[in-house]
């Protein structure tokens, strides 16, 4: 569908021009493809500018015709009538005489007053935006500056409890495939010149980015270690449609460098400013958390953790599963050295919480970012 079919179906649709069918499979189709959620979303925000506009500008018309026709009827000459001598009383003469004078303070006062108001509208917007203000979950790890003589190591294998410089940022991440391949933010390995993932137990991987989504805030990563023989079956699946509203849904993330379970509710199926590309969840998170699984109470994968809202309870974002699996379909060949093959199974569906987070705490690693 090309954006004028879109804007036109739009535009039919808020007329209740629509068929019954039309309207069901518009909404099936928004529900089923964020992507074209997002077109709709985008259409539907340039339309309202538009009726916004025409509006401004209807409103301007009209007040000009007012004023023109308010000059006409003041510049006219009225036919000179007999004077009637009438006794004015004080409170008359007071009138006469500084009704101007009053009138100017009048628009005076109405002018401060207008300005007053937009000034403290202004000021509280923006008190607000830097109140509630985005930032990402990446962490700055502070043991760097306490070990400067510390240093990777530059050989392709990685002892599992050998010694290395902890990194000067770090982020969350999970695993793709049993082969290698592995998911996190893309701001969590920005800027990076080696990287390296470590889990719970202590293992540790050397890896390297394969492919970023700087838009949607995904990068690709894959294990070059020569040490890693799989990380074995994963234990989740990947989750193509949208979730509900209100489900219950947990992560897991290294805000700190012992795993961190967090539990909450999809609270919104859009992101920032409406971003339909991403969840908004009522999560606790921290610095670090960046690039984890969110995942719903089956144990489906939903979405990627990327931020929150600085000065607003309970406002957390992640990046829907659905943009993930739509980058893996547009990577480039000459990208991947084998092919990418998700896992169809979750076998955390139908158990209790402590023992999904038992399976799932292997196959999520701190990101650990060298530059």
């Amino acid at each position: 569908m090309s954006d004028r079919e879109l804007l036109e179906l739009l535009e039919r649709f808020h007329q209740h021009q629509v068929t019954s069918a039309e309207k069901r499979e518009l909404q099936e189709r928004m529900a089923a493809d964020p992507v074209f959620a997002q077109r709709v979303r985008e259409a539907e925000l340039f339309t309202a500018a538009l009726q916004n506009h025409g509006q401004q500008k209807s409103l301007r018309d009209r007040l000009n015709q007012h004023h023109q026709a308010w000059q006409q009827e003041n510049q006219k000459a009225a036919p000179a009538a007999a004077p009637v001598l009438r006794r004015r009383t004080p409170i008359q003469i007071f009138m006469r005489r500084y009704s101007a004078t009053m009138a100017v303070a009048a628009t005076v006062a109405i002018v401060t007053v207008f300005s007053s108001l937009l000034g403290m509208e202004m000021w509280r917007s923006a008190t607000q935006q830097q109140t509630a203000r985005y930032v990402e979950l990446r962490r700055e790890v502070e043991d760097l500056k306490r070990k400067q003589n510390a240093i990777l190591s530059s050989s392709t294998t990685t002892p599992k409890n050998a010694s290395v410089n902890p990194g000067q940022f770090s982020g969350t991440g999970f695993v793709l495939t049993s082969d290698g391949y592995f998911v996190t933010s893309y701001h969590v390995i920005e800027g990076a010149d080696s990287l390296m993932i470590e889990n719970k137990s202590g293992t540790k991987y050397k890896v390297e980015e394969i492919y970023s989504d700087q838009v949607r805030d995904l990068a690709l990563l894959r294990v070059t270690d020569t040490a890693f023989t799989g990380f074995g079956k994963l234990p989740y699946s990947f989750k193509q449609k949208e979730s509900d509203l209100g489900e219950r849904v947990f992560t897991l993330g290294y805000p700190r460098e012992d795993i961190v379970f967090g539990e909450g509710t999809l609270s919104s199926r859009s992101g920032v400013y409406g971003d339909t590309a991403s969840y908004q969840i009522s999560v606790p998170l921290n610095p670090g958390n960046s690039g984890g699984p969110l995942l719903d109470d089956r144990g489906n994968m939903i979405g990627v953790i990327s931020g929150k809202m600085l000065g607003v309870d309970g406002a957390a974002f992640a990046v829907k599963s659905a943009y993930l699996l739509t980058l893996l379909e547009q990577l480039p060949e000459h990208r991947l050295p084998k092919p990418i093959s998700l896992p169809k199974v979750n076998n955390l569906a139908g158990t209790s919480r402590p023992q999904q987070l038992k399976k799932l705490q292997d196959f999520v690693y701190m990101v650990k970012v060298y530059n």
